[in-house]
């Protein structure tokens, strides 16, 4: 059996709380750079003197990059350490962003945005991999949620401060704010971070590598975790390709208004997110796992049925949507926890096949929603087809056995923490 060797001392300092607010950074990196930038997509279709479909390609392609670079920043970090990796690819970030900044044209812009997306992936693979280095169990599960909670906050804000910052300095502007948000990433990780595992080379050696990921998609319950956080966490990337397009082109929002409105759904997770916090050390992580999943269905059924009745509102639309982000808060600590702990000794691979399944969802469902002539149509079929996604993966997990956790019994119903 594999066995992980101990993270380097200096990760003893790490407590749960900096662990968190690192983590809740770094993966915040990926939506706050989608959300800062939906509210000006309508104005770059004009800028440009292009189509919609074509500016959605600077959110699919971006999606591609994010999923696709995942699968490899993951193994890189078990073999190089968490911090150099960081590093490289928040470097690819900053200067993807400035290059995004001064796109000439839209096949500019769209090939940055590609970029961006790829020093983006960092974030979401290694903050969790640095999760699973230090803490199991309810411990990590509470980490997951206080970066959930936090996450909730940064796009929550984001497409309004987006929209606020396109209306006063131009859409430009938006890419300073990014350039701004990777240099802060970089000052933070570079200090407050400790490298939590040990550098091993032979982790990434291709066999290596082509190893692990086989593991993985051979096990039914990493599948099936992965397949969760893909249908729940995934249709808000799909969420961002059209909402911009209902919200104001249809139902007739100003950029900053937009901006405002999405508070409702980054408010709703925040809010799923505080309900956890607070219950979990009743519950545990996994007792709560039903009611996400019955929000994320309510919210699925509204979608597809609200918006076909009538014209959409912003009730009619934003309602469901706020259903759906509050049950989604519920069931990302424990399917983040349960697809980690079986995989000590390969947890950047596990992390970042995690989160490649989770982008890919969004990028899938970003795909299949751009053949829709009409965007309404597209989120009442694409977003509840994800929310069913999600309950049949659910249920697909409760049939799996529990895996080897590495010495860590985590049982699917867990007694109140003492």
């Amino acid at each position: 059996m594999n066995v992980q060797p101990p993270p380097p001392v200096a990760a003893a300092s790490m407590s749960e709380r900096r662990v968190g607010l690192i983590g809740a950074l770094l993966v915040a990196a990926g939506p706050i750079s989608m959300a800062l930038f939906t509210p000006a997509m309508p104005q770059i279709v004009h800028d440009f003197a292009t189509t919609e479909a074509t500016v959605k390609l600077t959110l699919s392609l971006y999606f591609a990059g994010f999923a696709l670079a995942q699968l490899v920043c993951g193994p890189l970090s078990d073999g190089f350490g968490r911090k150099p990796v960081i590093m490289a690819f928040m470097g690819i970030y900053l200067a993807a962003s400035v290059g995004a900044l001064v796109s000439p044209t839209i096949e500019v812009l769209i090939a940055a945005r590609f970029v961006q997306g790829i020093g983006a992936s960092v974030g979401v693979a290694i903050a969790r991999a640095v999760v699973r280095d230090l803490y199991v169990g309810e411990r990590s599960a509470r980490i997951m949620n206080l970066i959930g909670l936090i996450l909730g906050v940064g796009p929550a804000f984001a497409p309004t401060l987006g929209g606020i910052t396109m209306e006063l300095f131009g859409w430009h502007a938006i890419f300073v704010l990014m350039v701004l948000f990777g240099l802060a990433i970089i000052l933070v990780c570079h200090y407050a971070l400790a490298e939590t595992v040990a550098r091993d080379l032979s982790r990434i050696r291709p066999r290596a590598v082509v190893a692990s990921y086989g593991r993985l998609l051979r096990s039914g319950y990493f599948m099936a975790c992965g397949l969760v956080m893909s249908g729940g966490i995934g249709a808000f990337y799909t969420l961002a390709v059209v909402l911009p397009f209902i919200m104001m082109n249809r139902i007739g929002l100003s950029p900053t208004a937009f901006g405002f409105s999405m508070l409702m759904q980054s408010g709703a997770f925040f809010v799923g997110s505080l309900t956890v916090r607070r219950a979990i050390g009743r519950f545990g992580a996994y007792g709560l796992l039903p009611i996400g999943i019955a929000f994320i269905v309510a919210g699925s059924l509204g979608l597809a049925v609200l918006p076909r009745l009538h014209e959409p509102t912003f009730i009619t639309v934003m309602g469901p949507v706020a259903l759906y982000a509050y049950g989604a808060a519920f069931i990302m600590p424990a399917m983040s926890t349960a697809s980690l702990a079986p995989f000590p000794h390969m947890a950047g691979s596990a992390a970042a096949l995690g989160g490649f399944l989770q982008m890919g969802g969004g990028l899938a469902g970003g795909l299949v929603a751009g053949l829709f002539g009409d965007p309404v149509a597209a989120v009442s079929t694409v977003v509840p087809a994800l929310g069913l996604v999600t309950l049949v993966s659910y249920l697909w997990w409760r049939t799996m056995p529990e895996p080897p956790m590495a010495g860590v019994v985590l049982a699917r119903r867990e007694t109140p923490l003492q």
